[in-house]
């Protein structure tokens, strides 16, 4: 088939090499030419596994190219899958939907014949009814150019599996468009697993499914969080209230581990924004626990910040701190509401001599925050270090030896923002551990 995909950020790119990957010809469109030029010559501006050597394999094969044209996306593509974001507004809590209406706004006038639009940005509901109205009116085509939602479900560092070996695919259609379900199932039909769930369903619970999984999800991580606030009130530890909670497979241990919280592009900006709907909607009061789930979330931020304050009694003017980790979660450099840039931050404005080491997010955090300092390894972000915070999980942080770390640090402090270093190991080596939930 003839795909394009509009939108070549972190969903649409990958989106892109995957269909290729499936056997379709891809044209990717962006108003970006800068990052259309990446792109065409076969390299991804942003750092996700696999992406890079996929998307160079079928440019060269000659299956995906890229384009800055909604015209020549609109003689060349049947189906136009719609990738762009929907970032929170600026000011408020709601869905910034100005690029999902842009692509309609653009494309719609080129389409003279069948065509199917099929939306996967994440949006308040109700939106896919208003685009598709919008979409008949201004397409040459009329009611033949037809709109569906299709949600995307992709975790970061696990985007290329997740598109090629999904765990259920949703299609979202207006009451019996059999041919726009039957055109999707034709996009999907080379997907290596034969057996992938789908679930045919009207606009609006297409929608809620991406939001509704997002609030799920987050609501468990900061329910743990809670709990590790209980915990450290009683003396308990939260990692082994988890472990035990995890044997219930009612519950499971996915999403269960208590740590500095969640960040990202997804989940903060789209419960903020799943509520903000709801309050529109009139039923604001049934998603009003989402708002203790954010505030929970960002709760944890502080928590870390009065941690460093209790190892640094005479203050954290002066001190010098090392950072592992400014990309939201490992395997990404994705540093939006990442909570460990965040706490660099501001524990330079409060005084401190901060140096961040990521393996991935360097140049994005530097592009952020110029103001701090950054260090080409974790050992050298550690160097003459009075406290250590551990804010990202990457694997090489877990691998270090904490006689080796010792050795270049001015004090043995370090609080594991993640709850995932070798506790007990670091403090056989002498040092001062702190971390979340745990005594």
């Amino acid at each position: 088939m003839r795909l394009t995909v509009i939108g070549t950020g972190y969903l649409g790119a990958t989106h892109a090499a995957c269909m290729a990957e499936l056997g379709h010809e891809v044209l990717g469109v962006d108003v970006n030419p800068d990052r259309i030029a990446a792109l065409q010559a076969g390299r991804v501006p942003f750092y996700e596994p696999g992406l890079a050597e996929l998307l160079a394999k079928h440019v060269a094969s000659g299956l995906l190219r890229f384009t800055t044209s909604y015209r020549e996306a609109a003689e060349f593509g049947d189906v136009h899958f719609s990738c762009v974001g929907t970032p929170q507004q600026a000011g408020g809590q709601s869905a910034d939907l100005r690029f999902v209406d842009a692509v309609i706004e653009s494309l719609a006038p080129h389409l003279d014949r069948p065509a199917l639009v099929v939306g996967k940005s994440t949006v308040p509901v109700g939106t896919a009814a208003r685009l598709a109205a919008r979409l008949a009116a201004l397409a040459p085509a009329g009611q033949h150019a037809r709109l569906a939602w299709n949600p995307e479900f992709l975790r970061e560092g696990f985007a290329v599996e997740d598109t090629l070996r999904p765990d259920r695919l949703v299609f979202g259609i207006d009451r019996d468009d059999a041919e726009s379900e039957q055109v999707l199932r034709e996009v999907y039909r080379p997907l290596p697993a034969a057996d992938v769930p789908v679930v045919v369903t009207d606009f609006p619970t297409a929608e809620l499914v991406k939001t509704a999984a997002n609030a799920f999800l987050a609501t468990k991580i900061s329910f743990i969080n809670a709990m590790a606030e209980v915990c450290e009130a009683a003396g308990a530890d939260v990692a082994h209230l988890s472990a035990s909670l995890a044997y219930d497979t009612r519950i499971g241990g996915r999403f269960l581990h208590a740590g500095v919280g969640f960040g990202g592009g997804c989940l903060p900006k789209d419960i903020r924004a799943f509520g903000a709907r709801a309050e529109e909607l009139g039923v604001g009061q049934a998603l009003s626990f989402l708002r203790e789930v954010d505030a929970i979330n960002l709760r944890r931020r502080q928590r870390v910040l009065d941690l460093a304050g209790e190892l640094c009694p005479d203050g954290l003017a002066g001190r010098r701190i090392a950072v592992w980790g400014a990309a939201f979660k490992p395997d990404s450099d994705d540093i939006r509401d990442a909570p460990a840039l965040d706490l660099a931050a501001r524990l330079h404005r409060a005084g401190a001599s901060v140096s961040v080491y990521d393996p991935k997010a360097m140049d994005n955090a530097r592009k952020l925050h110029p103001e701090l300092d950054y260090a080409t390894g974790a050992l050298e972000a550690a160097q003459g270090a009075d406290l250590i915070l551990h804010l990202t999980e990457w694997p090489e942080f877990r691998a270090l030896a904490p006689d080796a770390v010792a050795a270049v640090v001015s004090r043995r402090q370090i609080i594991d923002g993640r709850n995932i270093l070798d506790r007990d190991g670091w403090r056989a080596a002498g040092w001062t551990f702190r971390s979340l939930g745990r005594q």
